[in-house]
């Protein structure tokens, strides 16, 4: 087994740690960007990447957290696709944070996401839960300044006392086929993957295995996202069993794309999605931060020379 940063870097023994998908309170975390960063220090990371829904909020604050504790931290953010009908998602890494073409594309998406908070809020309150203001106001607290999505209504029904848990609210009102299920105009995979390369930054394909696709449609989809310019898949994602590692690399292996790996870190003491939880690259396909985009990057330089 590598490091989780192995590169093969020449004259290098990397033993630090990467952690490149994580989330804070400015999409459907909980930790503030400082108190993140501040946890993911504790946790050995040493390269790190707030990968936010849709946003670049946490940016500024996430950025002086890290280097305040000494630790890398790569622009980060996870761009909400869509894919012949499916939602994918697409990591961005190692961007130019303030490039016009990017950020301009995500004051749309914030205003589509909005829209789409109005009409979850409408649904939900046709389903007889409670006001739609009372509804959207509550979704609002939990979001604060961050991108509003279903994970904070489901949070809003459980202070508002109509469901016991999130995960009920989800089972009942909010998951696949459920009243709160309100789709989402997002952009086709291909148009976040050139928005990501554009900015200088490098589009990785995030936690496939968690499409439920056909090995079929995942050669499909693989096909399409390299043909776009993506040169990445996330190949490990959180605490995930080895076999199934072995599995997707196996897959990915035809395609030539290099490997990233992340936490998909929400929440402290979930276990199976804790910072750095996600461990080690195994032998095989080539890192992402090997990629000339990223290899360079001040934020990968400084990690592996840790």
């Amino acid at each position: 087994m590598h490091g989780a940063t192995h590169g093969r870097i020449p004259g290098v023994h990397i033993t630090a740690l990467f952690d490149l998908h994580t989330h804070t309170c400015a999409s459907d975390g909980i930790l503030r960007p400082e108190a993140l960063v501040s946890r993911a220090k504790q946790r050995g990371v040493t390269l790190l990447a707030v990968t936010d829904h849709d946003t670049l909020a946490s940016y500024p604050e996430a950025q002086a957290a890290a280097a305040a504790e000494a630790i890398a931290l790569l622009p980060g953010i996870e761009i909400s696709t869509t894919w012949r009908g499916r939602g994918i998602h697409v990591v961005g890494l190692g961007f130019d944070p303030e490039h016009p073409v990017l950020t301009r594309a995500l004051k749309d998406m914030h205003q589509v996401r909005e829209a789409r908070a109005l009409a979850i809020a409408r649904a939900l309150a046709k389903a007889g839960l409670s006001g739609e203001q009372d509804i959207l106001r509550a979704a609002q607290m939990e979001a604060g300044e961050g991108s509003i999505g279903r994970p904070h209504f489901a949070r809003a029904l459980v202070k508002l006392g109509k469901v016991s848990s999130q995960a009920a609210a989800f089972k009942r009102f909010l998951g696949n086929g459920k009243p709160g299920d309100v789709k989402q105009d997002f952009p086709e995979v291909q148009t976040a993957v050139q928005l990501i390369s554009a900015a200088g930054g490098v589009a990785v394909l995030a936690h496939p295995l968690k499409y439920s696709l056909t090995r079929t449609k995942m050669r499909e989809l693989l096909g399409d996202f390299i043909e776009a310019g993506g040169q990445a898949v996330e190949l490990i994602s959180g605490y995930q069993e080895p076999t199934a590692t072995a599995d997707l690399a196996r897959q990915l292996a035809p395609f030539g794309v290099h490997a990233s790996i992340g936490s998909d870190f929400h929440l402290p003491d979930q276990r199976w999605q804790e910072l750095g939880c996600a461990g080690h690259l195994p032998e095989g396909l080539p890192p992402v931060w090997a990629l000339p985009a990223l290899a360079e990057h001040p934020a990968v330089v400084q990690a592996v020379s840790v």
